[in-house]
């Protein structure tokens, strides 16, 4: 998680600063994205998207089985869908994010008992600091 809080500084001006991390299953980091939906004019370009279609292309295949997605806020609805879509082992996030949270604050698209796939979930490691990163940027907008 800590290189992840330390990747959001990487997300264009603008942007909610909010970072991804793919590690292969050896541990690696074959995959990085950070927010860049203002940047790019692109509604499906949310870290997690990024850092999934990044690990797909190191890797050579969209089946990310074994890999772990670290992110510094828990993910929407579409992103839930990419890390069910793509197979990923495990997830791990920071903030909680009670208006469009999809991994346990709205309600919970991973665990969902009829997927065919289930995902580890580990949620609000290092919240603390990653809701103080988007704190901090949101009282910057106002």
């Amino acid at each position: 998680m800590r290189e992840a809080l330390a990747l959001a500084a990487d997300t264009p001006p603008g942007d909610v600063p909010v970072a991804a991390l793919v590690y292969a299953p050896d541990g690696r980091i074959v995959g990085r994205g950070v927010n860049r939906r203002d940047a790019d004019g692109d509604p499906t370009a949310h870290a997690e998207v990024e850092a999934i279609r990044a690990a797909a292309r190191e890797l050579g295949t969209w089946r990310l089985d074994g890999c772990e997605l670290v992110v510094t806020l828990e993910p929407c609805t579409m992103c839930a869908g990419a890390i069910l879509g793509a197979r990923i082992k495990s997830l791990v996030f920071g903030a909680w994010e009670p208006k469009t949270g999809a991994v346990g604050s709205l309600f919970d698209a991973l665990r969902a008992p009829r997927h065919l796939h289930t995902v580890e979930v580990h949620g609000g490691v290092l919240a603390d600091r990653a809701a103080a990163l988007l704190g901090d940027f949101f009282a910057e907008l106002r």
